[in-house]
């Protein structure tokens, strides 16, 4: 069993930074490849990104491509999300996941077996 507990969401004017954070319970953080959603209001939740267990690969959703970057600390039991140049269509709810491997597309979340509780990001124009 995995607990994450996300934070750093909040409220930021377009073309500025946020840092989420995704803190996990438990000794086995290292085992789990990690993903960040989100789910803006009346659209369908969507990938954003994922960071593989082992090698710390990453893959990007194209929307986010250049300006996001996805890391995790397995020491501190963290994932991370580094937002930069927001834009409005950026609003959302964030959640991080946490999935055992098992050969599927990380880009879908039924490869997840854990979730955040959800964080607010909303940029303003």
């Amino acid at each position: 069993q995995v607990q994450l507990v996300e934070s750093g969401g909040g409220l930021v004017q377009a073309g500025g930074s946020l840092r989420l954070s995704c803190a996990a319970s438990g000794r086995t953080f290292g085992s789990y490849h990690m993903g960040w959603f989100r789910q803006a209001p009346g659209k369908e939740r969507e990938f954003v990104g994922a960071i593989t267990r082992l090698s710390g690969s990453t893959y990007y959703a194209e929307s986010v491509k250049g300006r996001f970057t996805i890391s995790r600390d397995n020491a501190k039991n963290t994932l991370y999300l580094q937002m930069n140049s927001l834009k409005p269509e950026d609003t959302a709810v964030y959640y991080c996941a946490a999935g055992r491997p098992r050969g599927g597309s990380y880009y879908d979340s039924a490869q997840y077996d854990y979730w955040g509780q959800g964080n607010q990001v909303t940029v303003s124009s």
